[in-house]
Parts: C-alpha cells; sequence; structure tokens
C-alpha cells in the first residue's frame, strides 16, 4: 500500500489515507486491517496516532474495533451514516463511479417532499431566488452553485430541519458532482426550464404542480446523467424503469412526445 507523506496534521492524513483504502477495494468491507504496528509506519505516522485516528473511525461507522481481535472494515454502504457520508465530502478525491447517480435518486426521492412543503408555506425568498435563473451564465460550475442554493433555499423553507441537516450532509460535495453533471448542455437547458417553471408555480402558490414539477425533472436528471455516461442503450424507451423520461406518470411531457 503506498501512502503519500503524511500533511501537517497526520491524523487527518490517517484517516483520508484508510478512507480511501476502503473506498479503492484495498480494505473492502468485512476485511481487517493489519496490526498498529504494521500499519502505522505504511502510513507514515506514530502508533499513537495511528490509534486515534483508528477511534475516530469507528466513531464515523467505518470501522470495527474489538479488543483481542482485528480491527474490521464495516459494511458501511449498508451500515453507516450521515457520518460516512461527511467522509466521502472530506476524503472521498476518488468517488466510487455509482455515487453520482446514487446522489441523484437521493434528490428524487427528497426534492419533491421539500418543495411541496416550502411553496405550501408560501416562499417569497425562494421565487427571489430563482428570478435569477434568466441570467445564469451558461458554465456548468454557475449552475452547480446555483442548483445548490435553489434546493438549499427550498429545504428552509419547508420548514422541516431535518431536509436541511440532510443536504447539508453533501455540501462537500454537491458542487462537484453537480458540475459534472452540468458538463453537459442538455442539463443544463433543462434546468433552466425547470427554474423558470418553479418560479411560475411558486408564484401561483400551487404547490401540487411544483411537486410534480420536481419529481418529472429529477426523474429526468436520471435519465439524462445515464445516457451521458452509458449510450442510448442505458435509457430504452420502452422501460419507464430504466428511462423515467419516458414514463408519463413521472413526466407529463414526455407522454405529449
Amino acid at each position: 500500500m503506498a501512502i503519500a507523506a503524511p500533511p501537517r496534521r497526520p491524523i487527518e492524513h490517517a484517516e483520508q489515507a484508510l478512507v480511501g483504502t476502503f473506498l479503492d477495494g484495498t480494505f473492502p468491507p468485512g476485511s481487517v486491517l493489519p496490526a498498529e504496528r504494521e500499519l502505522a509506519p505504511q502510513l507514515g505516522v506514530t502508533r499513537p496516532t495511528l490509534r486515534e485516528a483508528l477511534r475516530r473511525l469507528e466513531r464515523d461507522g467505518w470501522i470495527r474495533i474489538q479488543q483481542g481481535k482485528p480491527t474490521q472494515v464495516t459494511d458501511f454502504w449498508r451500515e453507516g451514516g450521515l457520518n460516512v457520508l461527511g467522509g466521502l465530502v472530506r476524503y472521498g478525491h476518488r468517488l466510487p463511479p455509482h455515487i453520482i447517480p446514487n446522489l441523484l435518486e437521493a434528490r428524487r426521492a427528497l426534492a419533491p417532499a421539500y418543495t411541496l412543503a416550502a411553496v405550501e408555506r408560501g416562499a417569497p425568498e425562494v421565487a427571489a431566488l430563482l428570478e435569477g435563473h434568466v441570467s445564469l451564465p451558461d458554465e456548468a460550475g454557475a449552475y452547480a452553485i446555483f442548483d445548490w442554493e435553489v434546493h438549499h433555499a427550498l429545504t428552509l423553507a419547508s420548514g422541516n430541519p431535518v431536509y436541511t441537516l440532510i443536504l447539508n450532509g453533501f455540501s462537500g460535495i454537491y458542487e462537484r458532482v453537480a458540475t459534472m453533471y452540468f458538463a453537459q448542455p442538455e442539463a443544463r437547458e433543462a434546468s433552466r426550464g425547470f427554474y423558470g417553471a418553479l418560479l411560475e408555480v411558486t408564484r401561483l402558490g400551487d404547490a401540487a404542480a411544483a411537486e410534480r414539477l420536481t419529481r418529472a425533472v429529477m426523474h429526468g436528471s436520471i435519465a439524462l446523467w445515464r445516457r451521458a455516461n452509458a449510450g442510448p442503450a442505458a435509457c430504452p424507451e420502452a422501460d419507464p424503469e430504466a428511462c423515467p423520461e419516458a414514463d408519463p406518470e413521472a413526466c407529463p411531457e414526455a407522454a405529449e412526445r
């Protein structure tokens, strides 16, 4: 295991290096870590520093430490919580390929609900923010930042702080993932239409329409990502599960096409 020299904060270096080995399969879920006397020099840190890093990783759900037994990597994709997500944000420089569609699916599950709640409660601050979409530069980075601001404002306006806490858990990774997504011109075009349509229904106070619109667009974002990364075969029009844009209930506009 080749590890770069530790930076100024050895504990953070050890954490980052170990999380990297969990994600790249060097130490997959269920595997055991080498003994501290072997692992510490591999990481370039002292054993007390390694011990503290391991305690942090156990606290966050990455590993399981049992007295007298080897330290085991947990099945963190199944057993982990927001702390694991936080670790991905801080240390997941080489993100697993499935993480982007997974994040898009999570947004699809949550966004319609907090958008409905926000518009039901009245969301003048959301409408004011959405007005800015007309002057949004046609650049992936600008769209990534604006999209975060819109969704964050919607969670705040929903009145349910849990939505905001969940979204904030993605804060460090959201812009990176969104910039990759918005590198597609089709994605920017779709979101520009979404912002304009959401502004209209928000001004009208039509919460049900806002929910339907958001659900359709979130479905569509997954289809766009699949097509861009796997070609046309990844989105057969005959399969609504594979291509939600073809599902008339999820996206009425698709039925008209």
